[in-house]
């Protein structure tokens, strides 16, 4: 026992010598561990396609309300709500009766008219061949006795007679000359040509009026109210609702930052929820100023074609409006530390991280123009990488 405590005492001071030796290793291996690595890029000059994200909803390209100003009843209603119609087809059919009386009646007059024209041009005209006849006997005789008044053979008082005789006929030679030139001709200017117009007018209007008792939709589109049932009368209240769905109008909202840099005709990619974002490209073909006075609030219209008619006036949508070509210093977007996009991580020629600011210009969704970095700087391209500022890292 005496020996074997000894060779116990003999080994332990090498064993605790080992466990010095390898405490001694594992720090030293402990503070020649490697930096992390980090993954980086390189800023460069360059030039990107942004865009901007816009919220809104699909509106009908156009929204006709259908009113009458005839009073008559409807005879037959042919459509639905929901209904899908082409231009020009029929809709609602209104009692004629009342108008085709009334038609008859104003053709009759405007027929009348003319005839009674006819009369009224051929007696005056009749009227002024005789007068021109009695004035060109009346002159003759005022010659003939003006002729004996000089020789003495008949009184002054004769004389004057037939005188006044010949400036009466004269007047009403003008007289009738001036009915004659108002009453004009039937083919023509005048009067009665006139009457005729007039007349054969109210006829025409008459024959309006039949025609807008044919109610027609005046797009392609869809029904989107019925407030008409035979029997009914129209009144002054809107009878029909068409709505154009193809093409529509995204109508998307923004800020004045958000559409300072939009223009007519840009591209637009309009990503739909409702449809499981189903995307459609479409043009905008508007930027309205804004929609309350005193507002921020903006409107950008953006055309789509609709073929299928699966996009509805009221759905949800998401755009993506592109913006002109913006040059500067790149960096990738998912470099910045922040939401705002204002900060990004650096990395020095020693390694060593820097926190530096930034200003973003713009994105293309991938790629970010940044102010406030020089070119071939080093940029941590994981901004949310788990190094601080000062940290010494690998790039390698």
């Amino acid at each position: 026992m005496r020996r074997s405590l000894r060779n116990r005492l003999i080994l332990s001071p090498i064993f605790v010598a080992a466990g010095v030796a390898l405490t001694a290793c594992g720090r030293q291996h402990s503070r020649e561990a490697p930096p992390p690595y980090v993954a980086t890029t390189v800023a460069r000059a360059g030039t990107i396609q942004p865009f901007s994200e816009l919220a809104g909803i699909i509106a009908p390209y156009e929204n006709v309300a259908i009113q009458t100003t005839l009073v008559e009843p409807a005879d037959e209603v042919y459509v639905q709500e929901g209904d899908a119609v082409r231009r020009g087809e029929v809709l609602a059919q209104l009692d004629t009766a009342d108008l085709q009386a009334q038609l008859a009646s104003d053709e009759a007059n405007a027929s009348h008219a003319y005839y009674q024209g006819g009369l009224s041009i051929s007696q005056g005209q009749n009227a002024l061949r005789q007068a021109e006849t009695t004035l060109q006997t009346d002159a003759h005789n005022l010659a003939r006795d003006r002729a004996l008044f000089r020789q003495g053979y008949i009184s002054t008082q004769a004389y004057d007679a037939q005188l006044e005789t010949v400036r009466n006929d004269q007047q009403t030679v003008d007289t009738d000359r001036a009915n004659v030139a108002a009453n004009g001709s039937l083919g023509g200017a005048g009067l009665q040509a006139s009457s005729i117009e007039q007349a054969r007018a109210a006829a025409q209007q008459v024959r309006v009026q039949i025609a807008k008792a044919t109610i027609v939709s005046p797009i392609d589109g869809v029904v989107v109210n019925r407030n008409l049932n035979p029997g009914e009368y129209p009144g002054n209240r809107q009878i029909f609702t068409i709505q154009q769905v193809d093409p529509v109008f995204a109508i998307v909202h923004g800020s004045g930052a958000q559409i300072a840099r939009i223009t007519y005709g840009a591209p637009a990619r309009v990503t739909v929820s409702d449809l499981r974002n189903l995307s459609y490209r479409g043009t905008v073909a508007g930027v309205l100023n804004q929609i309350v006075p005193g507002s921020t609030d903006f409107v950008v219209k953006i055309l789509l074609q609709n073929p299928r008619r699966l996009l509805r006036p009221g759905m949800t949508v998401q755009a993506a409006v592109s913006l002109p070509p913006l040059r500067g210093m790149l960096i990738p977007e998912t470099a910045f530390t922040d939401e705002n996009h204002t900060t990004i991580m650096t990395v020095d020629r020693r390694s060593v991280v820097h926190v530096a600011q930034v200003t973003e210009v713009g994105n293309d969704g991938v790629t970010s123009v940044v102010d406030g970095v020089p070119a071939g700087t080093r940029v941590v391209t994981n901004g949310l990488s788990s190094v601080g500022n000062g940290e010494r890292v690998s790039t390698r």
